[in-house]
This record gives C-alpha cells, structure tokens and sequence, in this order.
C-alpha cells in the first residue's frame, strides 16, 4: 500500500469530528498519526474547511486543524502552486473549480486522493480511495 496520500476537505473533516468513515479510510489517518504514512491537505481544503465553520455547517475549525497537524508532523498543508493550478486544469472530468485545485494536488504529486466525492471518484485521472 502506498504510504503517501492527499486529502480532501471532507476526508478531513470526518476525521477531526470522529464522524464515521470506512475502515480502510479510518487506518490510513491513524497509520499517518502514528508516523507511519503521510498525508499531504491542499491550503484550499484550509479554505473550504473556514467557510464551512463560519457558516456552522461543521463542528471543527480552522484552528482545529491547525493543532491537527502540528501535533502529527505526518500530516502537512500544502500550498497552492501554478505548477498545482497547471495540473488541475489538465484534470477535465470534475467541472468544480476547487475540487480540481484539490485533484491537481493529488495528480501532481501522484498520490492517492482520500475522497468520499461520486464526481472525483469516476475521474479517469486519479486515483481515489474510499
């Protein structure tokens, strides 16, 4: 299995509020917070996760996160590129503009998406795991 993964906001989110998620999903965080794999979150899903506190549609926050991945050194935000926005726009099966920036990363660096989006799943550029 691979060690080296992307995360997608929800993947994120599900994680930090101990909601449920498939097992397989649920061991690659805890084999990552154990130091054992990496996951690599795009400074959009940073974004994404801000607005949905601000509008109380989650329960965690910004800061949540922060503290998430400062305790785990395993778990890293990486910053939006023009290399990363260069390879989303080559990712032509997912019409959302900030999950391609989310995809791009993962198709960037080859790695594996954690995803729990239909749309994402069906594209033929990545490979996604649920």
């Amino acid at each position: 299995m691979n060690n080296n993964f992307v995360a997608d906001t929800m993947a994120v989110v599900l994680r930090l509020e101990r909601r449920r998620m498939p097992q397989r999903v649920r061991a690659i965080f805890e084999k990552t917070e154990l130091g054992k794999s990496h996951i690599f979150i795009p400074a959009i899903v940073l974004m994404e996760i801000g607005y949905l506190s601000e509008k109380r549609r989650i329960d965690i926050s910004l800061n949540d996160v922060r503290n998430y991945c400062s305790t785990c050194k395993t778990i890293e935000v990486v910053p939006m590129t023009q290399e990363i926005v260069e390879k989303s726009f080559e990712i032509d099966d997912i019409p959302e503009v900030h999950d391609r920036i989310i995809d791009g990363t993962a198709y960037m660096k080859l790695y594996p998406l954690i995803t729990n989006d239909p749309i994402i799943s069906e594209s033929t550029c990545l490979s996604v795991i649920w």
